[in-house]
């Protein structure tokens, strides 16, 4: 569809934000949810953050001729004259916030469609995603004319992170913002590392987040709802932790086994990649190794097997492979047959873990924090699953009430 300048109804959704020019860039300070504390509010429970466990507003229809805007970092304000029927999405969070507000239905694609992990809602009545029918983004790159075929009505794509490591520039994005439809997402708090060349990228937790893109498809309670289910089974698992001295000492890691090296993640670091391991509050057991950021992607330090050895964690994660385990997963749970490896802790006591998946919304996110609790603290919680099996999960929450949530039906 590329130069077909035919009115669609994309044509009702206005692009209010300057993307050229420096509007690219725009924070979002004064906004109620400016995310100044991620940490603290992502990890606080209902009582802490004052949010209502039990909304009783419902959510009601926006007259056909009144428009609305949405502020979000670091696309700026954003207005829609309606919502949003077919969105072309990344990344696997944006794909789970959508599913979460019962939004499933306008996903045209995403970067690798096989690597979702869309298998946790096969445990919600009437929750389904169906990944074979979208488009893949990804082929040796990203190709600008997708987009024109695609013809989506908005973007869930975050234009920073897009030209931070694609061929695309300021050029490309305006084009097809001004032609197709607006871009709206915000990756880079995922890790709180955002490019230097956008020095006033704001950061959000996953719910601030959510409240955004409800705000957009006009669904305000769903997240809200959602929300409220993870506040009170994170209260819940709170309730029943023994004091942080006797909490374990965790490491999360990915298993380099070319190098036979671990490269380190932090479980207590903010963003929403450890929205399933912070707010269990256990120890870091590598906090000590960090070595920076690293092209604004990770704050990740390469290690090797006898300096693990020395950290000693009673637990060992492998990083966001639990729905998608690989060569390096296999490696990783081998690692008893190394001649340094078999002799850490976490590995003669069975304690070595597939993690949840680093790109996670708000339902992935529920299903986590659960398999996290049950890593950290199998004595308290029950033994965790084996990878891949979500069927075991759902104990320390109610799948129909958040089936309810997503499909609008409480």
């Amino acid at each position: 569809m590329n130069g077909d300048t035919t009115p669609t109804r994309r044509d009702a959704i206005a692009y209010g934000a300057t993307l050229l020019g420096g509007g690219l860039l725009a924070g979002c300070s004064g906004q109620s949810d400016s995310g100044s504390t991620p940490t603290e509010a992502e990890t606080a429970t209902p009582t802490e953050t004052g949010a209502e466990t039990d909304s009783t507003a419902t959510e009601t229809a926006r007259p056909e001729d009144q428009s609305w805007s949405v502020t979000l970092s670091p696309v700026g304000t954003v207005e829609f004259d309606s919502v949003p029927e077919t969105a072309a999405v990344y990344s696997n969070h944006d794909a789970d916030i959508l599913v979460s507000l019962g939004q499933a239905d306008v996903i045209t694609s995403l970067g690798f469609p096989d690597n979702y992990s869309a298998a946790y809602y096969d445990d919600l009545p009437g929750v389904s995603f169906d990944t074979n029918r979208l488009t893949k983004l990804y082929n040796d790159g990203v190709d600008k004319e997708v987009f024109f075929e695609l013809d989506s009505d908005v973007h869930h794509i975050d234009p920073v992170w897009m030209q931070g490591w694609s061929s695309f520039d300021e050029s490309d994005i305006g084009e097809i913002e001004s032609n197709i439809g607006p871009f709206f997402a915000n990756y880079h708090s995922r890790t709180h590392i955002a490019p230097d060349s956008a020095p006033d990228y704001q950061f959000y937790t996953i719910w601030e987040l959510v409240d955004k893109y409800a705000q957009v498809y006009q669904v305000p309670e769903r997240g809200q709802k959602l929300k409220a289910v993870r506040d009170e089974m994170l209260a819940d698992i709170r309730a029943e932790l023994p004091p942080q001295e006797e909490r374990p000492e965790v490491g999360v890691v990915w298993y380099d086994r070319k190098k036979e090296s671990f490269w380190v993640y932090h479980l207590n670091a903010p963003g929403f990649q450890n929205a399933h391991t912070r707010p269990l509050r256990a120890n870091d057991a590598l906090a000590e190794f960090d070595s920076g950021p690293r092209s604004g992607w990770s704050d990740s330090a390469l290690i090797g097997m006898e300096a693990m050895l020395e950290a000693d964690p009673d637990v060992l994660l492998h990083f966001a492979d639990w729905q998608n385990p690989d060569e390096a997963t296999e490696a990783f749970f081998a690692l008893d047959e190394h001649p340094v490896g078999k002799q850490l802790t976490a590995v003669q006591n069975d304690r070595l873990y597939a993690s949840g998946d680093a790109f996670q919304g708000p339902v992935i996110n529920i299903f986590q924090i659960e398999l996290t609790a049950r890593q950290f603290y199998p004595g308290l919680f029950g033994e965790p699953p084996e990878p891949e099996n979500t069927s075991e999960l759902g104990d320390m929450f109610d799948p129909q009430r958040v089936a309810d949530i997503v499909n609008g039906d409480v």
